[in-house]
C-alpha cells in the first residue's frame, strides 16, 4: 500500500472551496491501496493533521478538533516525509505521494508545487513551470497564442498603471478592445473571484478596484458570446480528454456565487453538441494543455460559437472536486468513477517523478 498525503485549505481566496473539494473526495479514496494522511492549511497558514471527517472540514469546524496536531513539509531530505509535532517530539509519518486538494494562490500557483519538489515527495497536478503560467492568466494568454487555438482579444493593466493614471489605463482599454462590455479578472485567481463584467466605463474603472484588490496584474478580455463548455484532460506525456460538459450559468455569467452558491446554476454532461465540435474541443483542450507543459490534470474551458468556432476561455490546473464540480463528473460521464480517477491521478503523480 501507498501511503497517501491529501492537502486542503490554504491561504487563497479559494479556501472553502478547497475544504468542500477534500470533503468529497475522502471517502472515495481506496483505502485497500492507500494509507491516508489529512492535512489542513488554515486561512493564516498554519499546517494541521487532522482527523476530523469530511463534514467537520466542510463547515470549517475541524480547526477546532482537539486531535490536530501541527505539521509540516521539510526540504531537508534527511527529514523526508510529513513532519509532525506530538506532545513528546517529532514524528515522521511516510508519504509516497501527496494530492493537493487546493485552489488559489500558494496552492496551484507553483509555490506548494515547488516545495514538495524540494522535499522530494510526487505530487498530483503540472509542476511549477506549468502551474505557474497557467494560474496567470495574462502569461497563459502568451503561451497558448503558440498552440493555434483562438482566444478572445486582451488587453493587461496592472496595479502601477492604475496608481499613475487610472483614465488612461481605461483609455487603453477601450482602444485595445473597441468595444463593451469587457470581462475584467484578477490575472491570479481561481473560481471567477474578483471578475467583473464591465458594461461601460464607469463600471470599467469600478470592476478595476475590484479586481486590483485581489491581484496586482489584471486580464481585461472581449466579450465572446458563445456557449461556457469544459473539457477535463487526464494524462502526462499522451493526455487523454474527456466528452464535453457545458455550464448553464444561472448569473450573467459564471461567477463564484453562480458557482457554488446559486442552486439554479446546472451543467449538462454531456454536452449536447455535434460530434465534430466535441472532437474539435477535445482535440484543442489537449494542444491547449501541452502548450502549457501540464501533467497529471487539467479543467480547459471554452467558448462555442454559433457558428462552430471555439475559444479558449482559460484552464484550471487544479479543478474543483466537490460533488458538483465539473472535472470528477466529466471523467465520470467518460467512464472512469470518481475512485478509480483518484487512483489514476496519484499513479500519474508517482509517474512523472
Amino acid at each position: 500500500m501507498k501511503n497517501l498525503l491529501l492537502l486542503f485549505g490554504g491561504q487563497s481566496s479559494e479556501h472553502a472551496v478547497s475544504r468542500n473539494s477534500i470533503a468529497s473526495l475522502i471517502p472515495y479514496v481506496d483505502r485497500n491501496l492507500f494509507n491516508v494522511s489529512v492535512v489542513g492549511v488554515t486561512r493564516t497558514g498554519e499546517w494541521y493533521l487532522t482527523e476530523a471527517g469530511p463534514e467537520e472540514i466542510a463547515s470549517g469546524e475541524w480547526e477546532n478538533d482537539s486531535r490536530n496536531l501541527p505539521a509540516f513539509l521539510s526540504p531537508n531530505r534527511s527529514m523526508r516525509g510529513l513532519q509532525v509535532l506530538t506532545g513528546t517530539g517529532l514524528r515522521s509519518v511516510p508519504v509516497d505521494v501527496a494530492f493537493p486538494v487546493m485552489h488559489g494562490e500558494y496552492c496551484e500557483d507553483g509555490a506548494l508545487q515547488g516545495l514538495m519538489d524540494m522535499c522530494g515527495i510526487p505530487f498530483v497536478g503540472p509542476d511549477i513551470c506549468a502551474s505557474a503560467c497557467s494560474m496567470d492568466k495574462a502569461v497563459t494568454k502568451l503561451v497558448v497564442s503558440t498552440s493555434g487555438v483562438r482566444q478572445a482579444r486582451y488587453a493587461i493593466v496592472t496595479k502601477a498603471d492604475l496608481d499613475s493614471d487610472v483614465e488612461a489605463a481605461a483609455d487603453m482599454v477601450e482602444r485595445e478592445l473597441g468595444s463593451y462590455p469587457v470581462f475584467v479578472k484578477p490575472a491570479s485567481a481561481g473560481s471567477s473571484v474578483g471578475v467583473t463584467k464591465a458594461h461601460d466605463r464607469t463600471e470599467l474603472l469600478g470592476a478595476f478596484k475590484k479586481a486590483v484588490a485581489v491581484c496586482r496584474k489584471i486580464l481585461v478580455e472581449e466579450t465572446i458570446v458563445g456557449r461556457e463548455v469544459e473539457v477535463a484532460v487526464l494524462g502526462n506525456a499522451d493526455p487523454a480528454a474527456s466528452c464535453v460538459g457545458e455550464v448553464l450559468a444561472a448569473n450573467e455569467f459564471y461567477d463564484f456565487e453562480a458557482k457554488y452558491e446559486n442552486a439554479a446554476s446546472r451543467t449538462v454532461i454531456p454536452a449536447e453538441i455535434s460530434e465534430e465540435a466535441s472532437e474539435k474541443l477535445r482535440d484543442a483542450a489537449i494542444r491547449v494543455y501541452r502548450s502549457l507543459g501540464c501533467e497529471g490534470l487539467s479543467r480547459v474551458d471554452f467558448f462555442l460559437l454559433s457558428d462552430g468556432d471555439i475559444v479558449f476561455n482559460e484552464i484550471n490546473t487544479l479543478p474543483g472536486f466537490t460533488k458538483i464540480s465539473m472535472y470528477p463528473k466529466l471523467w465520470e460521464a467518460s467512464g472512469l468513477s470518481y475512485t478509480q480517477l483518484i487512483t489514476k491521478l496519484c499513479e500519474l503523480a508517482v509517474e512523472k517523478n
